[in-house]
């Protein structure tokens, strides 16, 4: 009778050392999901003010470069699908259709922003605009910090997905919805992102 007593206390004490340990894992995998989403919030902001002051850039530029509409209207076009593609993405960070879309529509940006800066080479005066160096120094310095932001998300993600797919952490996160990876924002070009489009004066 002893003997089945400890046999059921130690059966016992198993089962909520076990319970304890699936607890303790899904915690860590809120919290660890919980970082990246926070670290793609930063990416967002910085995005939002990137999309702010393109609209700004081209209409300075527009008042210099009168025969370039269809440059401009391809800036502003390709900002507002990243603008989109962004806002896809924020609404489930780390999913890795809504990442590679993000990637797909900044890539556009940054080329089409790549195009009106070869233009507006040829306009002497919009180069010398104390408005467009001011704009140029913002946009630079918002680059900066989108790539600073991308670092410290896909730092949060790489956490997590270490984490999602060691045993037996990889068992509750089966079981409780995080199955899969969470996806990195690697831009095709990574210097498209770390440095900003040549808008230099």
């Amino acid at each position: 009778m002893v003997i089945l007593g400890v046999i059921v206390v130690g059966g016992l004490v198993v089962v909520i050392g076990l319970i304890g340990l699936l607890i303790g894992i899904y915690n860590q995998l809120v919290r660890l999901a919980a970082r990246y989403k926070n670290a793609f919030a930063q990416i967002e902001v910085q995005l939002k003010r990137r999309y702010d002051l393109i609209p700004n850039l081209v209409e300075t530029a527009k008042g210099y470069m009168k025969h370039e509409k269809e440059t401009l209207e391809n800036v502003i076009q390709a900002r507002n699908t990243a603008m989109g593609a962004m806002k896809a993405a924020s609404a489930s960070p780390g999913e890795p259709g809504a990442m590679k879309g993000l990637v797909g529509a900044e890539s556009n940006l940054t080329g089409a922003l790549g195009r009106l800066n070869v233009v507006m080479e040829a306009y002497p005066d919009l180069k010398a605009s104390q408005n467009m160096m001011q704009l140029s120094e913002e946009l630079t310095s918002t680059e900066n910090k989108v790539s600073f932001a991308r670092q410290g998300y896909n730092d949060a993600v790489t956490t997590f997905n270490v984490k999602r797919q060691s045993f037996p952490a990889n068992i509750v996160a089966g079981m409780f919805g995080y199955g899969e990876n969470a996806e990195l924002l690697e831009f095709d070009d990574s210097e498209a992102i770390k440095e900003a489009p040549k808008v230099s004066f």
